[in-house]
């Protein structure tokens, strides 16, 4: 009897899965698992607010009155909107005034720092960080006393020469330089820091070989650095891209009557103080979202430039 209720209970208990399957099962799961948490917060404070940005421009969506329905009448208006069209060139055009020294100047000071015996070397290096820990506000009211028109020290140097002072604040081409002035003073240490990085990562038995084959410095420096530095030359350029057409704070803080505008002619306002204003100032949430759907386009198509630009030259050079 005993036999019989034992044999009965193993063909009714189903069999044990062997552990060397559960341990491939692990093995197969735990990637996923400790990759979730990024992709759980990009899902809700990433994906669901850039989805329900594009809902929202389809409405004439105001916060304390109705929700109508419009279809893409929002995007219609913004192509026919001149304020548009003049602060995304305000974008584009700080965005390349910026930029573009930006990186110039970080290769270069990384180049110096790598190549250079100087005294108190790791004391240069982790000064390039002190713009990018300083405040976005005290940069803003340095560089502004800096560019001032009547007491600004540019224009005193400018004035040692015989020019005319000039109102940076109040002009198109003076405002986008005062700005990205600031932006390349934020952040050409932190872009040096990542250049030197790779640059010391290069075997010095290639520049050893270079050097015993005769070649100098500079052709160095072009067939040795800057194709190791290739990856970290793109990364920094569509990161630069996304952050350069996002500007908000500097143009923000320069003028103080009209901030949002920045300037009574809007000679410097970007897209994105477009959008506060015009979300949060006037309360037309449909057509400030129209405007982040529209910038949000813009930076996919410049970085898609930048970077088909990047490879396209990386090809051409192998």
């Amino acid at each position: 009897m005993t036999t019989t209720l034992s044999t009965s209970r193993a063909a009714s208990t189903p069999p044990a899965v062997p552990t060397r399957v559960r341990q491939s099962i692990r093995e197969r799961v735990a990637p996923y698992a400790y990759v979730a948490p990024f992709f759980l917060i990009f899902a809700v404070f990433g994906l669901v607010p850039l989805l329900f940005t594009f809902y929202v421009a389809l409405f004439d969506w105001n916060p304390i009155g109705e929700r109508v329905f419009i279809g893409l009448d929002n995007f219609t208006r913004l192509l026919d909107d001149a304020r548009f069209w003049n602060a995304a060139w305000n974008t584009i055009s700080i965005w390349l005034l910026s930029t573009v020294p930006q990186l110039l100047l970080a290769l270069g000071l990384a180049h110096l720092l790598n190549q250079a015996r100087l005294r108190l070397a790791v004391f240069f290096r982790m000064s390039m960080l002190v713009p990018y820990i300083t405040s976005v506000a005290a940069t803003a009211i340095v560089f502004a006393q800096m560019f001032d028109r009547d007491y600004g020290l540019l224009n005193w140097m400018l004035g040692l020469v015989g020019v005319e002072p000039i109102d940076f604040k109040q002009s198109v081409w003076g405002s986008h330089l005062l700005i990205a002035a600031m932006v390349t003073w934020r952040w050409f240490g932190y872009t040096t820091l990542l250049y030197l990085a790779s640059l010391q990562a290069i075997p010095r038995s290639l520049y050893e070989a270079a050097a015993v084959d005769g070649a100098g410095g500079w052709k160095q420096f072009r067939h040795i650095s800057i194709p190791s530095l290739r990856p970290v030359i793109v990364f920094t350029i569509v990161t630069s891209t996304i952050g350069g057409l996002q500007i908000f704070t500097e143009p923000l803080l320069i003028s103080r009557v009209s901030a949002v505008t920045c300037g009574p002619v809007r000679q410097c306002q970007t897209l994105t103080l477009f959008l506060y204003e015009q979300g949060f100032g006037q309360f037309q949430f449909g057509y400030g979202a129209a405007i982040g759907v529209a910038l949000f386009l813009l930076i996919i198509v410049m970085a898609t430039i930048n970077y088909v630009l990047s490879t396209r030259t990386r090809s051409e050079r192998s």
